[in-house]
């Protein structure tokens, strides 16, 4: 049961015995760790102040200094709110690849007190809509290759910071610093129904992401990160960009993923920690030119959003020295929930839950806790989890569940998996309806929703579809309007998807058929679809 007063990691299990996991916790890491009371805004201002000639980041052969990028931010910050009237609280999207205008315009939007959303620079004009509605958005900062996807959307102010003036205001004209509780990132996560939906994070619940990821990798000042994971996903966020600024470490970001530039980086700059989905290591080991690098820098390789193959990582120490370090989260989590111990870490398994992180694996119906061993929905509760979803609240009360004997509420993470006896999780299905591309999440009912607008497709349905080196890629089983019958080929309808949608949502396997299977009553069998094309009988 949990006990109140102990640290929400420290829930007692029968017999008054301490948690499973704790026999495998980092030697000399403290059990708990409580991120300070502050704001990610006052948490780069402390790090500037600390060491302003510090290189904070290195982009495409150009290096800003930690009192550089201060500069920069609060010219940002004061031209948001004297020149575009962004009030503290307020909805700012943020749309750009990797690089210094990202760093700069994130703590920039942070600095005027309002509140970042950041969306992925894939995104096409339909789906930039529906964030800027949502949030309600008056202000986005883009880039100039990204500028005509805002074309009709509901904005007041489209800004590119070549546009903003490098003047650095007077301190004392930028509003006081916000509450740890105010919000301060709010990215979007879609789900079942296929509307994405605004997951609100606090100052607090992303610091204790921040300040637990630094710890548990040992990331200091000395600390050189290759950012290469997205920084508009929260992998990037938290650990390759917050994380390392928070130690006031460098960052050394690459604009979009390339594995024999990335090779080059590590060796020219010495990088030290590096945070990836599977598929960035899977192409870094293969590449042969990549391979002459020397990568013997790296201290720490950690990644997650897929299991990572065993002989990739056993490569991967072969030529690094370094074990791949397998985590878990969601952008309900702002990232982890749990993480292998580097002292020990186990294959193809989430890890333990991390800081301050209860998690449980109990029956999806009754919400009773199951045994080591047995498979049921992983549920999780920690200070890292969201406040709500913007504007829908019904959502967010039934992403909670009470376990049978444990006081207090759990979030549903809608991942089955089952927990060993040592106290590490193992994903092993899904509860929820969502496909896992090279770590990014799609959502069926999101891209069906997309499909239908397509003048010759009748019916749809999308399933995942094993793929070699994605882990799995996105298929569209189509019906035809009779009148299109031969008429449309599948590259027509992949062609036709690219423009309606992210490129890693696009269908990239399209077959069809006559009919798609239901039940009695009409409902679309998507799971029958599921299993066959992963060879598994339907159950």
């Amino acid at each position: 049961m949990y006990v109140p007063g102990r640290p929400p990691g420290a829930t007692i299990l029968s017999g008054g015995m301490e948690p499973r996991h704790f026999g495998h916790w980092p030697p000399g890491m403290p059990r708990s760790l409580r991120a300070p009371r502050t704001t990610l805004s006052k948490m780069f201002e402390d790090s500037a102040a600390r060491n302003p000639e510090k290189v904070a980041a290195v982009f495409e052969g150009t290096s800003i200094s930690y009192g550089e990028l201060r500069g920069k931010v609060e010219s940002l910050a004061a031209h948001l709110q004297l020149a575009c009237g962004v009030a503290p609280g307020e909805r700012v999207l943020l749309c750009m690849q990797n690089g210094l205008d990202f760093v700069i315009a994130f703590l920039g939007i942070l600095r005027a007190g309002a509140v970042v959303v950041p969306v992925s620079p894939m995104n096409v004009a339909a789906e930039l809509r529906h964030y800027a509605a949502d949030s309600d958005a008056r202000v986005a900062l883009t880039e100039e290759d990204l500028v005509s996807r805002f074309s009709g959307l509901p904005l007041d102010e489209l800004l590119l910071l070549r546009q903003v003036g490098q003047r650095q205001p007077a301190h004392d004209n930028l509003k006081p610093e916000p509450d740890p509780d105010a919000l301060c990132v709010m990215p979007y996560t879609s789900g079942s129904t296929g509307n994405p939906k605004g997951c609100m994070h606090t100052h607090a619940t992303v610091l204790h992401s921040v300040v637990g990821a630094a710890a548990w990798k040992h990331i200091d000042d000395k600390a050189v990160a290759l950012a290469t994971a997205p920084f508009f996903h929260v992998t990037g966020m938290i650990h390759s960009f917050l994380a390392t600024v928070w130690a006031g470490g460098t960052m050394v970001i690459q604009r979009r993923w390339d594995p024999l530039a990335a090779a080059g980086l590590v060796e020219r700059h010495r990088c030290t920690h590096w945070d990836n989905v599977p598929t960035m290591v899977v192409d870094l080991l293969s590449h042969p030119g990549a391979l002459e690098h020397d990568l013997g820098s790296m201290k720490w390789i950690f990644g997650g959003g897929a299991a990572m193959p065993e002989a990739i990582a056993q490569k991967l120490y072969e030529v690094c020295g370094v074990r791949y370090i397998e985590g878990y989260g969601m952008t309900e989590t702002i990232s982890q929930t749990h993480i292998n111990p580097p002292q020990n870490p186990k294959k193809q398994c989430l890890g333990i839950p991390t800081f301050d992180t209860d998690a449980l694996v109990v029956d999806p119906d009754r919400f009773t806790a199951m045994d080591a061993g047995e498979q049921g929905e992983i549920v999780v509760r920690g200070p890292q989890l969201l406040a709500g979803y913007w504007k829908n609240e019904k959502a967010y009360r039934d992403s909670w569940c009470e376990v049978e004997g444990e006081t207090g509420r759990f979030f549903r993470t809608g991942d089955l998996g089952r927990a060993d006896p040592d106290g590490y999780f193992y994903i092993s299905d899904r509860l929820k309806r969502m496909i896992n591309a090279a770590g990014f999440k799609v959502w069926p009912a999101e891209v069906e929703a997309a499909m239908y607008r397509h003048p010759a497709i009748k019916e749809c349905c999308i399933i995942a579809s094993p793929d070699a080196r994605r882990g799995e890629t996105v298929k569209a089983v189509v019906v035809l309007k009779d009148d299109f019958l031969g008429k449309v080929a599948a590259q027509d309808i992949e062609a036709w998807s690219r423009a309606q949608m992210a490129a890693y949502k696009v269908p990239r396997k399209i077959e069809f058929t006559d009919a798609l299977p239901r039940t009695p009553s009409g409902k679309l069998m998507w799971r029958a679809l599921q299993e066959r094309e992963f060879g598994r009988k339907p159950a």
